[in-house]
């Protein structure tokens, strides 16, 4: 794995983009917090702000289950947070390359759901996210305006239906992971493998780009795991600020005729 300047990892990576025909994203925690989300346990993060003693069972099904209060208070001021938190420029950057023909598929380990809101249609969350609810008992289904609505107004919001407690489409420790085995095949089939924002520390998710048999590029500020990832397979890794990158990934694209209808609203809020 080389060392390449910022220019040349641009144009490297333009390059790949042009000759793949199946690029397949991985999106991770970096992804959010360059949007805007506090990381959970930073200084800024909601376990700090509303002083939450035991965060470890926020996302624990048993827990959950024994007394859902702790986790709503949590999300209730996470639902807050993302009202307010708009895609970045990578995430319009990705949904324009699918439009284009070039993404078959983007995994991620985030739950905010910002990739479907800046227009990407094939996203497999790994690990659910805010965009469904359901009832735990009836399995009553509520979008999420609807479950909003609750969530911002009972303790522990309960299903209309049949008045058990309802549950965001997220994976929560104790339950499997989703859509495993399709982004198992996305990756195997992948010709172009993305790594965007994680540290690869993850299971499963960390052993998804091993199994791209093509190029795989890694885009994170900061370390990242090689427990899962031989480095040798990278084929470019970039230390640099996501969208930094890809706004010069676009304009090298744009040098090859390879025109993508990037959303203005995603540049101008980055630059405001």
């Amino acid at each position: 794995m080389e060392e390449h300047s910022f220019s040349e990892q641009t144009r490297r990576c333009a390059e790949y983009i042009l000759q793949a025909t199946s690029v397949v994203v991985l999106s991770g925690a970096g992804l959010s917090t360059s949007a805007g989300i506090p990381d959970f346990r930073g200084p800024r993060g909601i376990y700090n702000r509303l002083d939450i003693p035991n965060p470890e069972k926020i996302f624990e099904l048993w827990s959950f289950q024994e007394d859902p209060s702790l986790f709503y208070r949590f999300y209730r001021e996470f639902l807050k947070e993302l009202s307010d938190i708009a895609p970045t420029y990578t995430h319009f950057f990705l949904a324009a390359l699918e439009q284009k023909g070039k993404v078959e598929g983007i995994i991620t380990q985030n739950i905010d759901s910002l990739h479907q809101k800046a227009g990407s249609r094939k996203v497999y969350e790994i690990h659910g996210g805010v965009h469904d609810t359901y009832c735990t008992s009836c399995g009553g289904y509520y979008a999420l305006s609807e479950a909003r609505e609750k969530v911002m107004v009972e303790e522990v919001p309960q299903c209309s239906q049949c008045g058990s407690v309802l549950k965001p489409d997220i994976v929560f420790f104790g339950e499997n992971v989703k859509h495993l085995s399709l982004c198992e095949k996305l990756a195997e089939k992948s010709d172009l493998f993305f790594v965007l924002g994680s540290s690869l520390a993850v299971t499963p998710a960390a052993l998804l780009p091993g199994l791209c048999k093509g190029n795989v590029v890694v885009v994170n500020q900061g370390d990242f795991s090689a427990s899962y990832l031989d480095p040798k397979k990278i084929s470019l890794r970039v230390n640099a600020d996501l969208d930094s990158f890809f706004r010069g990934v676009n304009r090298e694209l744009q040098t090859h005729g390879f025109s993508l209808k990037i959303e203005e609203n995603a540049v101008s809020r980055k630059n405001s």
